[in-house]
């Protein structure tokens, strides 16, 4: 009997949090502009469960061995209630997130690479970008949902 070991079908990546009340689309363009990297939206979600899905923006860098990926964290499922009361057609909402540990993060980059450190340079651009509120590196050791993370 075979076993396999939880670090085989591990990937090496770095897990990027991104506070901004950009437009998903927006980001994506503003992080292309700014990173010279070329991001686009997937023609499929991130499906998590049955009851929502994220929208993913993706590039792979050949030249530098690289995978991106732009994860929207949260998503809102709006619900018609129908009652035959004074209160009829009231909407309800769930909120979703990829992460729940984060659920303050607005957006995650995901850079799948060799190297599971972040060029300290590429932060501190994204920093400077004037509609990012704040930008830092996610510890993906301890996250109990990285299975949502599986491209």
């Amino acid at each position: 009997m075979h076993k396999f070991s939880d670090d085989f079908c591990e990937e090496n990546y770095v897990l990027i949090a991104l506070h901004s009340d950009l437009e998903d689309y927006a980001l994506a363009y503003t992080l292309n502009r700014t990173l010279k990297i070329s991001l686009i939206r997937s023609k499929t979600d991130l499906d998590i469960s049955n009851e929502t899905s994220f929208p993913i923006y993706e590039w792979k860098d050949k030249l530098n061995e690289r995978y991106w990926t732009l994860i929207v964290n949260t998503s809102i499922k709006e619900e018609y209630l129908e009652f035959h009361d004074l209160f009829s057609n009231e909407t309800s909402s769930t909120v979703y997130h990829v992460i729940p540990e984060y659920k303050d993060v607005d957006y995650l980059l995901k850079i799948e690479q060799e190297e599971d450190e972040i060029d300290s340079d590429m932060l501190d651009t994204i920093l400077e970008i004037p509609k990012i509120i704040t930008a830092y590196q996610i510890e993906t050791n301890n996250l109990k949902s990285k299975q949502n993370l599986i491209i």
